[in-house]
């Protein structure tokens, strides 16, 4: 496949922190975070004018889904967009606290993980050609998935203590340890319809958002929320590679699993990439580093013959490679700047290294959620950026205008519909295919091809709201 869409869904953890009044339920917190888009848009699930979606999902977690983009450097830019609109109503809902007499801080974590053991999610999204036999390529892509986190995982400390549902490592023995991914202890299936009580690594369901005829849609649920521009860019470079790998038939050995949840929480808490685990085959056992490893020497020899789809791919290839050499040597200096576990890791062991107690130290845990709070100017991640301690791929410029503007799919036309419709006054209902004024519902307009980014049937919807040429863009919704 030539061309491909591409997605991100994140939910984020809520936390007020008083600081005088009494605390706020993360409801609460979650209802003064939405009031802003609540005053504007009369609801708290919303399609914005950059093409993206901001809602409240269940339990109160805020969530925001980006345009669907075509290209993963367009889709980094788009999920940091979420990060800089989603700060940006932290800001507002404390300001508005305060007048109330709260002095508190709302926090908002892009983690996976809370502290009463609750796991939410980031979802990747990979088009695909309907022609591709699904079943297959899910069962090639999932070994592939399981031992990614190796790789691309965010990191996360475990305090030591009795084993709980979904959170412990297995034959960690209830010792204080660090692990690659936050997700993997919550993940139990292959494949499945489900995303919530019994998680897959990929949701089944098939929601292209597209025509149905020709696309579906590639719905990873089992990676970690990703802070580093860097893991980000690789997680779905490299997924990306190896889709297409599969969708051209190129050989990759059979490395099908017996046991998926199993395998997925001994990868997790073996940092040396070498824990085996059974294959399918019953015959043989594997480690995540041999995995890695042979799908990425696939994927050079892939590049080699068939040529860089576009300019990204010699960095994910190198990095690729230089994450699995770290794993391997133990020695993460080469990409202490650009892999989230390994970021948070060297941030860590250097406080224990200056006298903290080791992984179970509060300091130490409060450090692991820190890393992941969204605001620049308070947040461990935003702290190490300003220091140059971790490698910004895309720029400050290109991901506030991402905020507003959409990015060159489908996604444009959502966005100029959208502004348009508020600039002229018009109530509208938006999907990721329908656009439709409440007022003229005759007249909706359906787009089912997400790299469509003209359409004349639009345009004459937009000539009835009677908007003069280039009056079409309103500023941001905050």
């Amino acid at each position: 496949m030539e061309r491909r869409i591409f997605g991100i869904e994140t939910e984020f953890g809520i936390r007020y922190i008083p600081k005088g009044l009494g605390p706020l339920a993360p409801e609460e917190a979650a209802r003064k975070l939405f009031k802003p888009v609540v005053d504007t848009w009369r609801s708290s699930n919303v399609f914005l004018p950059n093409g993206g979606r901001l809602y409240l999902d269940v339990g109160s977690h805020p969530e925001y889904a980006t345009a669907e983009t075509a290209s993963v450097r367009d889709a980094l830019i788009q999920d940091k967009a979420g990060e800089y609109l989603l700060n940006d109503l932290v800001n507002q809902a404390e300001d508005s606290l305060e007048t109330e007499g709260y002095q508190g801080q709302i926090f908002l974590f892009k983690n996976n993980v809370d502290s009463a053991g609750n796991s939410f999610g980031s979802h990747e999204n990979y088009m695909l050609e309907r022609k591709v036999e699904f079943s297959r390529l899910v069962r090639s892509l999932i070994p592939f998935l399981i031992t990614r986190q190796i790789v691309v995982g965010a990191g996360k400390v475990h305090p030591a203590g009795p084993p709980q549902w979904g959170g412990r490592p297995l034959g960690a023995e209830g010792q204080p340890s660090f692990s690659f991914s936050q997700r993997a202890d919550y993940i139990w299936e292959g494949s499945s319809t489900a995303t919530t009580r019994a998680r897959p690594i990929i949701n089944t369901r098939d929601e292209p958002h597209a025509d149905a005829s020709l696309y579906r849609r590639m719905h990873v649920i089992n990676g970690d929320s990703n802070m580093s521009q860097a893991t980000t860019l690789l997680k779905l470079g490299a997924t990306d590679l190896v889709l297409r790998m599969l969708e051209d038939y190129y050989p990759l050995e059979n490395f099908e699993i017996k046991d998926t949840a199993t395998a997925l929480r001994v990868i997790s808490h073996d940092l040396t990439g070498t824990a085996t685990f059974p294959l399918a085959d019953g015959r043989r056992e594997a480690n995540a580093l041999t995995l890695q490893r042979h799908y990425h020497s696939a994927a050079c020899r892939y590049v080699e013959e068939k040529g860089a789809h576009h300019k990204d791919v010699p960095y994910i290839l190198d990095l690729w490679g230089r994450v699995l050499d770290a794993v391997e040597s133990g020695d993460t200096s080469r990409i202490d700047t650009e892999i989230d576990w390994a970021i948070k890791k060297k941030l860590l062991d250097t406080y224990i290294a200056r006298g903290a107690s080791g992984y179970d130290d509060p300091k130490i845990q409060q450090l692991d959620l820190a890393y992941h709070d969204i605001d620049p100017t308070r947040g461990v991640f935003g702290l190490l950026t300003r220091k140059g301690l971790v490698k910004n791929l895309v720029s400050h410029d290109e991901i506030a205008h991402a905020t507003v503007h959409p990015p060159a799919t489908r996604a444009a036309l959502r966005g100029r519909f959208i502004s348009a419709a508020r600039k002229a006054g018009e109530p509208f209902t938006v999907d990721w295919v329908h656009l439709k004024l409440n007022n003229q519902p005759h007249l909706t307009v359906m787009c089912k091809d997400p790299f469509a980014t003209e359409s004349t049937a639009m345009d004459d919807l937009l000539a009835t709201l009677n908007l003069g040429p280039g009056d079409t863009w309103s500023p941001p919704f905050i």
